[in-house]
């Protein structure tokens, strides 16, 4: 049922606010998270910038939100309630006050909010997410009843400006020029060619003497019943440099 199907929840660390998406809904919020009781959750998450850390302590431990790459977080709410969510790693000067409400809800209370946030007017398109990934602090909630489509993926793939190609596109234009191709790590051994350490015997790879075995037994090995090898008191204390003669007793 579509109650127990997972709520796909995408998240992005803005400088300093959290913008979340609901594709399914098409609807968009920031610093408003808003969730059903006992419905499992799916986020995926990024960040615009720099490296963040998405935090619900009541729902799930954090993760991190890093730019250019796509991180999954499962978790679930099994009360209704109002929790405190934030950002669990300093990442500026709004740091502090990156924080966010998420609401525990049941289904048809769900349901209602988000038919009450359809009915805003504003659609979150990819100029104003390029508004709003500018700095700002103490951000209200905002909620959009529209967005644009794509806008999380290219959000990860950091071309929202139409004037930025995307990481893959890039990769892939790379890749493509002549002498770029990734190394291969299973081809064949060429003649002559050094064989990788990894790839010995061990009788090939030689030994050292950071792999002898110490001379002789451990020290506690000599009188294992004497209470002195438990004792750690007993141990003499290095003589630091400058130390008075008075305090090396």
């Amino acid at each position: 049922t579509a109650a127990m199907r997972p709520l796909e929840v995408q998240v992005v660390a803005l400088d300093w606010k959290w913008l979340f998406i609901y594709p399914e809904q098409g609807i968009a919020t920031v610093n408003q998270l808003v969730l059903p009781v006992d419905r499992p959750v799916r986020f995926r998450i990024t960040s615009s910038s720099v490296m963040n850390t998405f935090y619900v302590p009541a729902m799930a431990g954090m993760i991190y939100a890093m730019p250019g790459m796509e991180t999954k977080l499962n978790a679930v709410l099994n009360k209704p309630g109002r929790f405190e969510g934030m950002s669990a790693n300093y990442s500026g000067a709004g740091f502090s006050d990156m924080k966010f409400w998420t609401n525990a809800v049941d289904t048809a209370g769900f349901d209602r909010w988000v038919a009450q946030t359809k009915a805003q007017t504003g659609r979150l398109t990819s100029a104003q997410y390029l508004r709003l990934e500018k700095p700002s602090e103490k951000v209200p909630p905002m909620a959009w009843g529209g967005i644009e489509a794509k806008l999380f993926d290219r959000a990860v793939e950091m071309c929202v400006n139409p004037d930025q190609p995307c990481m893959g596109a890039s990769v892939k234009h790379d890749m493509a020029e002549p002498g770029n191709n990734a190394p291969i790590n299973d081809r064949p051994q060429r003649p002559g060619e050094a064989q990788g350490a990894i790839l010995k015997q061990p009788s090939e790879k030689g030994s050292g003497d950071h792999l002898t075995a110490p001379k002789g037994n451990a020290p506690g090995a000599r009188d294992t019943g004497n209470d002195a090898n438990r004792n750690m008191t007993s141990l003499e204390r290095p003589v630091l440099p400058g130390t008075p003669a008075t305090a090396r007793s």
